[in-house]
C-alpha cells in the first residue's frame, strides 16, 4: 500500500490515516491508497469497522491542485466515494482542520462522520469554475437540503462544524482526542451491530419538498444575470438530486462537471487561482530573511494612512502615527478609530479586540516616535519634493536596519531613495484604497533595495493578509501603468464618439466591477490630472490629447467627493447620473478638433479597452517591470475589478488568441500608432507557437 495513506488495526477497526503533508493533498497516491485500504479491511475477517482520518494539521483539504488541468487518474475521487460507500463494513470519517471540495466528499461518502470542533466544511469549486464533481451535489442534499446545500456551493466559503446549519452532517463533534474518540465510535458501530447508512439511501432533506424547490427557485433568481457558467450548472445538480435516481444523478453531475471544466471561465478561474499563489515566488526570497516585524509607523494620517494602519492594527501590530502637526494628527486618528468602530458596530469584532487594537495605536507630531519601529511607512501626497524631505529626515530617526517605504502609486523609489543613506532599506509598499480591505499590494524593487529588504516587506504583506506582487520601478509599476493605457483608450473613444456613460455600460457588461469613468470620480479626478500635468513634457507630440478631464479638475469637479465628475452625485450618495454638462463640453471639444463622432459597438469598446490592456502588459513585461504575464493578471484582478472568471488580461488574451490580438491592434494602429502599435513580444510569441502563459514558469 502507498506510504501516503498509513493502515493500521486497532482493537478491530482499520484505521486508514492520509499522511500526505502540508494538507493531506488527494492525490492519485493518496486515492489508491484509500482504495486498498478499503480492500485490505473487507477482506479481513478481523475488522468490524475503518476509520478515515488525516494526519497533521488536517483531513485532506481538497484535491491535489498540481493535478489540475491533467486527465484523471485511476482511481479518480468519483470512484473512491463511491468506493467508501458502498464498503459492506461502516466507515468512519473523522475530521478536523479543513477539509473541503474533495475532501469534504469523501467525508460525505463515509456512512458515519465525526468532527473536531475547530474543523471546518466547505464546497469551494464554484471559485475555480467548475461544481463538486465527485457526488457533492448529489449527497450533500440528501443531508441537509437544497437550502444549505446551495448556500455552501454558490458561495464557496468554509463553514464551521459549529454552525448549526453544519450539525446534520455529523454524528458527533469532538472536544478530546480525535483519533481516540473515533476508533471508541468505530467500536461502539461494531458492538451494537449497527447498519452502514450508505448516504446515497438518505432521504432527510427531500422531507419538505416544497421548501426543497423554493430553495432551488430563489438561488435560480439570485444568480440570474451571472456571466459565469458553474452556478447555474450547481443549481440543475441539486435540483436533479430530489428528482432523479442517484446513480442517474451522479451521471448528471458529472456530464454539468465536463461542461464546466472544459469552459474558457474554468481555465481563467483556475489560472487565477495559480497565479496568486505564483505571485508571491520572489527571486529575493532565496537569500533574502525577513527581519522582525512588530512596531510599524505610517507617515500620514489621510484616507490612505489611516487604512494602512487599520490593516497593521487588524493584524495585532503596534503602530506609531506621525502628522504634520496636532490638527492633522487629531483627524487621522479619529479615521482610524472610525475603521475600528465600523468593524465593531458590524460584529466583526468583539469589544475586547476593538480596545486591543485601538490601545496598539499612538499618534506624534514629530518624527521621533519612530525611532524605535521595524519598518516605517510613508503616506503622504504624490509629490516628489515633499517625499524626499521625509526620506531624508527619517535618516536621522529610524533605527539602523528599519526598512524604509513608500506608498507611492507613482513616484520613481529610486529617486525617492537617494534622500537616505541606506538605499538598500527602501523600497515601495503600494496599498490599494481602502488600505484595510483591499488585498493587493505591489512590492516595489528599488534598484538597490536589499534581499533582506525586500523578504520583509513579503513578509509584511502576509502578515496583513494581502497578495504580494513583485514590481521593479516604472512610472505607475505594474497596476496603473496597464490602467493608463486602458484609459487612453476609453478616452480617445470618447474623442471619437462614445460618451463616458457608454463606456462604462460597455464594461461593467465585459465584467468590470466599474467603469473606467465610474472608477475615476472615485478615486478623484484630482489625482490623474496632477500626473497629466507631471508628464504633460514628456507626451508623445503624435498623441491625441482630450482636454475634458483637465476642464472638470479645473472647474473643481473632481468626482464622488465634490458631488460632480464626469457623473452627478446627490449629497451623501455613491450612485451618480449622466451629466448634461460634461456631454456639452466633449461635443464643444470635438467641435474644436474637428473630429466628426461615430458610434462605437459594445463589442468594440471592450476589445479595444483589452486590448490596450494587454499592449501595455506585453510591455510591462519586456522591460521587467513584472516578473510575469499571471503577476499583471493578479494585479488587475485584485486592484482594479477585472473579472475573475476571465483570468485577468494576459489570459483574457490568450483565450482571444494572440494572432487575433495582434491583428486588431495592427489595425488600430493605423490611427493613434503611439498606443496601438504591437509590442515586439507579440511577434516573439507567435513566432514561437506560444502565449503569454507560456512565461509564467
Amino acid at each position: 500500500m502507498a506510504d501516503v495513506v498509513a493502515y493500521e488495526v486497532v482493537d478491530g477497526v482499520a484505521v486508514l490515516t492520509v499522511q500526505n503533508p502540508p494538507v493531506n493533498a488527494l492525490s492519485t497516491a493518496v486515492r489508491r491508497g484509500i482504495v486498498e485500504g478499503l480492500a485490505r479491511a473487507e477482506g479481513d475477517e478481523e475488522i468490524g469497522a475503518l476509520v478515515i482520518i488525516g494526519d497533521g494539521r488536517t483531513f485532506p483539504a481538497g484535491a491535489d491542485i498540481s493535478e489540475f488541468g491533467k486527465p484523471p487518474a485511476d482511481p479518480w475521487l468519483p470512484e473512491v466515494c463511491n468506493r467508501i460507500e458502498l464498503c459492506p463494513k461502516p466507515v468512519v470519517a473523522a475530521l478536523h482542520g479543513t477539509a473541503l471540495g474533495g475532501g469534504f466528499e469523501v467525508a460525505l461518502a463515509a456512512h458515519y462522520r465525526l468532527a473536531a470542533t475547530s474543523a471546518r466544511i466547505g464546497l469551494p469549486e464554484v471559485t475555480l469554475g467548475i461544481l463538486p464533481g465527485a457526488g457533492g451535489t448529489q449527497r450533500t442534499p440528501r443531508i441537509v437540503g437544497a437550502e444549505v446545500a446551495l448556500d455552501l456551493m454558490l458561495s464557496g466559503k468554509p463553514m464551521p462544524v459549529t454552525a448549526k446549519a453544519a450539525q446534520p452532517f455529523f454524528d458527533k463533534l469532538i472536544d478530546g482526542d480525535l483519533r481516540t474518540e473515533a476508533i471508541a465510535f468505530a467500536r461502539d458501530l461494531i458492538e451494537s451491530g449497527a447498519p452502514t447508512r450508505p448516504t446515497r439511501e438518505m432521504t432527510e432533506g427531500f422531507s419538505d419538498g416544497a421548501a426543497y424547490q423554493d430553495a432551488i427557485a430563489a438561488r435560480r433568481k439570485a444568480i440570474a444575470g451571472r456571466p459565469e457558467i458553474a452556478p447555474a450548472e450547481i443549481v440543475r445538480c441539486v435540483e436533479a438530486a430530489a428528482l432523479l435516481p442517484f446513480e442517474t444523478g451522479l451521471d448528471f453531475e458529472r456530464a454539468a462537471f465536463e461542461t464546466c471544466v472544459t469552459s474558457d471561465q474554468s481555465a481563467a478561474l483556475r489560472h487565477a487561482f495559480f497565479a496568486e499563489r505564483r505571485a508571491a515566488k520572489f527571486p529575493e526570497l532565496a537569500d533574502g530573511r525577513p527581519r522582525e516585524i512588530e512596531h510599524v509607523g505610517v507617515i500620514g494620517g489621510g484616507t490612505m494612512g489611516a487604512g494602512i494602519v487599520a490593516a497593521c492594527l487588524d493584524a495585532g501590530l503596534r503602530v506609531s502615527l506621525v502628522e504634520r502637526d496636532n490638527s492633522a494628527l487629531k483627524a487621522g486618528l479619529e479615521r482610524i478609530t472610525a475603521i475600528e468602530d465600523r468593524a465593531l458596530e458590524r460584529g466583526r469584532v468583539d469589544a475586547d479586540t476593538h480596545a486591543a487594537r485601538l490601545g496598539r495605536l499612538n499618534g506624534a507630531a514629530d518624527m521621533v516616535s519612530l525611532a524605535e519601529c521595524d519598518v516605517v511607512i510613508e503616506a503622504v501626497i504624490e509629490d516628489m519634493d515633499v517625499k524626499k524631505q521625509i526620506f531624508s529626515q527619517l535618516d536621522a530617526v529610524v533605527k539602523e536596519g528599519a526598512v524604509m517605504a513608500t506608498n507611492t502609486s507613482y513616484l520613481d523609489v529610486n529617486e525617492i531613495a537617494t534622500a537616505t543613506d541606506a538605499p538598500e532599506d527602501v523600497l515601495g509598499l503600494h496599498f490599494f484604497s481602502p488600505a484595510n480591505i483591499m488585498r493587493l499590494l505591489e512590492v516595489v524593487v528599488a534598484d538597490k533595495t536589499s534581499p533582506d529588504t525586500v523578504a520583509t516587506g513579503v513578509a509584511l504583506a502576509k502578515r496583513l493578509g494581502k497578495i504580494p506582487v513583485r514590481s521593479a520601478v516604472s512610472d505607475g509599476f505594474i497596476g496603473n501603468r496597464v490602467l493608463s493605457a486602458y484609459r487612453n483608450a476609453a478616452e480617445l473613444m470618447l474623442m471619437d464618439g462614445a460618451t463616458p456613460y457608454e463606456l462604462d455600460d460597455a464594461m461593467r457588461a465585459f465584467g468590470m466591477a466599474l467603469g473606467p469613468y465610474q472608477v475615476m470620480d472615485l478615486a478623484g479626478l484630482d489625482i490623474g490630472w496632477a500626473r497629466r500635468k507631471r508628464l504633460a513634457p514628456s507626451r508623445d507630440p503624435s498623441q491625441r490629447y482630450l482636454e475634458l478631464g483637465d476642464r472638470l479638475c479645473e472647474a473643481g469637479h473632481f468626482g464622488q467627493k465634490t458631488g460632480r465628475g464626469y457623473y452627478r452625485y446627490k449629497e451623501g450618495s455613491r450612485k451618480g447620473t449622466p451629466d448634461p454638462e460634461v456631454l456639452a463640453l466633449l461635443e464643444s471639444e470635438r467641435r474644436e478638433k474637428g473630429v466628426a463622432p461615430r458610434s462605437f459597438t459594445v463589442a468594440e469598446i471592450q476589445r479595444r479597452c483589452l486590448c490596450a490592456m494587454v499592449n501595455e502588459g506585453a510591455k510591462i513585461l519586456r522591460e521587467g517591470v513584472a516578473s510575469r504575464p499571471s503577476d499583471i493578471d493578479t494585479v488587475m484582478l485584485h486592484g482594479y475589478g477585472f473579472p475573475r472568471w476571465r483570468g485577468g488580461p494576459m489570459k483574457a488574451a490568450d483565450l482571444v488568441g494572440l494572432l487575433q490580438i495582434r491583428s486588431d491592434l495592427r489595425r488600430f494602429a493605423e490611427k493613434d500608432t503611439w498606443l496601438w502599435e504591437p509590442d515586439p513580444l507579440f511577434d516573439e510569441l507567435i513566432r514561437k507557437g506560444e502565449d503569454f502563459e507560456s512565461l509564467n514558469g
